[in-house]
């Protein structure tokens, strides 16, 4: 491999840690808010016994706002939990949606445009985790103009998740299916 496509799979790997750290920021604080429904909405997958629903619902919101810290401090170390934990949310919606239970809310962090499960979102996780694959690579210590380009690269990733979120949620509300 040459140093200059190493240097833009390393840049590359930045700007999606830096996204990606924006997207379970994002996350982790609208859990944090809105704490009172985090466990119906873990309960709602019907995936962990009774007994683990509250204690896993009290921990999500911390491991993400961790785990955002961690992407965007830039530690390698974080970019696989983060993969990881986007790969078993897919999973999760994939099961659901398996047994018949697309209607419930994704519970991706944005409360004021509920969005119920779809394979979109479960391609949006996928995508999201196989963008921080460049972090696994060895890479040297990147220069103040490559973390100057991560920061504007990643926020723009972080905006067009947003607008994709947006778009995915108002499509499938009541008011996009009347006028179909």
């Amino acid at each position: 491999m040459t140093s200059a496509m190493e240097a833009g799979l390393a840049t590359g790997g930045l700007v999606a840690s830096v996204g990606v750290g924006l997207v379970f920021l994002q996350a982790g604080l609208a859990k944090v808010r809105h704490r009172e429904l985090v466990p119906g909405v873990v309960a709602n997958y019907r995936l962990l016994p009774d007994a683990a629903v509250a204690p896993f619902a009290a921990a999500l919101p911390f491991v993400e706002l961790g785990l955002a810290v961690a992407l965007l401090a830039g530690l390698r170390v974080a970019a696989p939990v983060a993969a990881a934990m986007l790969v078993l949310f897919a999973l999760a919606m994939e099961i659901n949606i398996r047994r018949g239970r697309s209607h419930i809310d994704c519970g991706c962090g944005r409360s004021q445009l509920r969005q119920p499960l779809s394979r979109l979102l479960i391609g949006r996780n996928l995508v999201l985790a196989a963008l921080l694959a460049p972090r696994l690579l060895p890479a040297p210590s990147p220069t103040l103009a490559t973390l100057a380009l991560a920061a504007a690269g990643g926020t723009v990733l972080f905006v067009l998740y947003l607008l994709f979120n947006g778009l995915a949620a108002l499509s499938a509300s009541p008011l996009s299916a009347s006028r179909r």
